[in-house]
């Protein structure tokens, strides 16, 4: 069980996590989990460049080692990168000195302001110690392409329904999401762009 939307209620109990970005303008701040693989990543930035879309990519460090040429390619498409942990740990499961380690070694590779807790699970005393050192990013939106029930019809309304001028949305570029996410993808930019939204990588709040 997840939510697509992130109840504003939360937002102020845990006001030193990005939840969104306060602007004033009509943008929407893309954001995908999980890469960087070859199999998916390129597959996005081409979708990105067709919209002139720019988006922050939080990435895993053990996919940065393996694949150096698609993170160099997501920098060279002017597209921004965050850490996403070294090998996808769960802040719940990971002690506090294993959570610090696994951002440290993931930051040595991407030497990135942002950093986002795989599953969006991070614990209060993670968070005390990470907000030193970098900003915690978490969405407004979640797409849900992850989720083997939710087709890109399902995936473009959890999208549509709850973004707004400064909304951070999460999508995915990992194997698992592929298929829904990226017939999705095309459609969320298309309908977003109709409404006058730009899409320019993330920045603090």
């Amino acid at each position: 069980m997840y939510l697509t939307k992130t109840p504003d209620i939360l937002k102020p109990i845990a006001a030193d996590l990005l939840w969104d970005v306060k602007t004033e303008e009509r943008e929407i701040f893309l954001t995908f989990d999980d890469g960087p693989i070859p199999e998916v990543t390129p597959l996005v930035l081409d979708i990105l460049d067709q919209f002139n879309a720019k988006a922050t990519f939080f990435c895993v460090g053990e996919n940065i080692v393996r694949h150096p040429e698609v993170l160099e390619e997501v920098l060279r498409r002017g597209h921004l990168v965050g850490n996403h942990t070294y090998s996808h740990e769960k802040g719940w499961d990971t002690s506090h000195y294993g959570y610090l380690k696994t951002y440290l070694k993931c930051q040595a590779l991407t030497k990135t302001p942002f950093f986002r807790p795989p599953h969006g699970q991070i614990k209060r005393q993670q968070v005390q110690t990470l907000k030193k050192h970098t900003t915690i990013v978490m969405w407004d939106v979640l797409s849900g392409d992850f989720d083997p029930t939710c087709d890109a019809e399902k995936c473009l309304h959890n999208v549509m329904k709850s973004a707004r001028k400064g909304s951070i949305i999460v999508f995915h570029d990992s194997l698992k999401a592929k298929d829904t996410m990226l017939n999705a993808l095309p459609e969320v930019l298309q309908n977003l762009t109709n409404l006058g939204y730009s899409f320019p990588v993330l920045r603090g709040g």
